[in-house]
């Protein structure tokens, strides 16, 4: 298909030497002044290549054509090549603002007239590709970001699916607190929180506070591989019990190091660190590594706290359930271990979202 271009200009001796010029090479057209090839465009820019604009016409005149071009956004896929007698830098400069291509003076000349006009179609034809070339690359990466993003979506759904079901599995051996997963999460995403916005330099956004939160699930998922007479025992394990039962900490990381494939790598890290380290202290005394401080990852210490809130506030076989007003004391004075000075200032900060979310699951009362 050869390309098509407009000459516009009201002396019909130029309109028709140039279509005798180019005749050969492109399919022509004509407008005798500026109204008429607008009109022309209305309907047909899509199949101009080039335009030969003369500026001095009746009705409408060569700068006005080109406003409405620049407007219409026809300016960015067809080139113009101004003629006319008129040279001068003004009139250049002008015309060169608008985004002219060339100009061709008059009286033409046949081989000036061809060459500029066959450089500027060859020119616009290669951008026009390309700029076509570009887009299609560019709708191809937006789908393949999209798809992307799918399989990171689901790759996420999967991860929380995992927990969920390791989680459920903690559950029914654990017969002393079904519900207790579900409110170490609640307690887990407050605290993070309100960590996050009192201390920013733990860098902890939005994303980060729900993996932790859904990533809490698995902190006792070593409880697995205790035995039930540790587990379930009513009374106070002896000191070799209670060594078999801090074990659940690396049992459990035993465990979700034996799944493989499917986890995502922020998921995988998350979980592993409060698994192994949600039983860590402050001052070094935790287990089962011995953490100090900031050693200790920020993941674990949120759940630390969450978890030996729940476990004083609710009523198991071996204990009464202690108030909120109790369990905030113990908790703050340091009767439950040594937490970090940060973190139980956001505590202090979350206690009365702590309370309502211990009273809406009735297990505890107000002392």
């Amino acid at each position: 298909m050869r390309n098509k271009i407009l000459v516009v200009d009201d002396m019909e001796v130029n309109r028709e030497l140039l279509q005798q010029i180019l005749k050969d090479e492109y399919d022509i057209a004509q407008a005798e002044n500026g109204k008429q090839a607008i009109q022309y465009l209305n309907k047909m820019h899509d199949e101009i290549t080039v335009i030969l604009l003369d500026l001095m016409m009746p009705e409408m005149d060569g700068f006005a054509v080109l406003d409405m071009m620049r407007k219409q956004g026809w300016l960015k896929k067809i080139a113009v090549l101004v003629i006319s007698g008129e040279t001068s830098s003004q009139i250049e400069s002008k015309c060169f603002k608008y985004g002219v291509s060339d100009f061709i003076s008059k009286p033409f000349e046949v081989s000036v007239v061809k060459r500029r006009v066959r450089n500027i179609v060859d020119l616009f034809s290669y951008k026009n590709q390309l700029e076509e070339k570009v887009q299609k690359q560019t709708e191809t990466l937006r789908k393949q970001n999209k798809m992307l993003q799918f399989q990171a979506e689901k790759l996420q759904e999967n991860n929380v699916r995992i927990i969920d079901i390791l989680g459920t599995v903690v559950e029914s051996r654990n017969l002393e607190s079904g519900e207790h997963i579900k409110r170490v999460k609640g307690f887990t995403r407050i605290l993070g929180c309100h960590l996050m916005q009192d201390y920013p330099e733990y860098g902890l956004d939005k994303k980060q506070i729900d993996m932790i939160a859904s990533a809490s699930a698995l902190h006792d998922v070593g409880k697995i591989a205790i035995p039930d007479n540790i587990l379930l025992k009513p009374g106070k394990l002896t000191k070799d019990e209670f060594e078999y039962m801090k074990s659940h900490t690396t049992r459990g990381c035993e465990i979700l190091n034996s799944i493989e494939g499917i986890w995502e790598e922020d998921y995988r890290k998350t979980s592993y660190d409060i698994c192994r380290h949600h039983h860590e202290r402050w001052d070094g005394r935790g287990y089962p590594d011995g953490l100090k401080g900031e050693a200790i990852p920020i993941s674990a210490q949120i759940v630390s706290v969450a978890d030996v809130y729940d476990a004083l506030v609710s009523e198991r076989v071996y204990k009464e359930a202690c108030s909120c007003e109790q369990t905030f004391h113990m908790i703050i004075s340091g009767e439950c271990g040594v937490f970090s000075p940060k973190l139980l200032e956001s505590f202090r900060n979350a206690r009365k979202e702590f309370e309502e979310l211990a009273g809406s699951n009735g297990e505890s009362q107000e002392g």
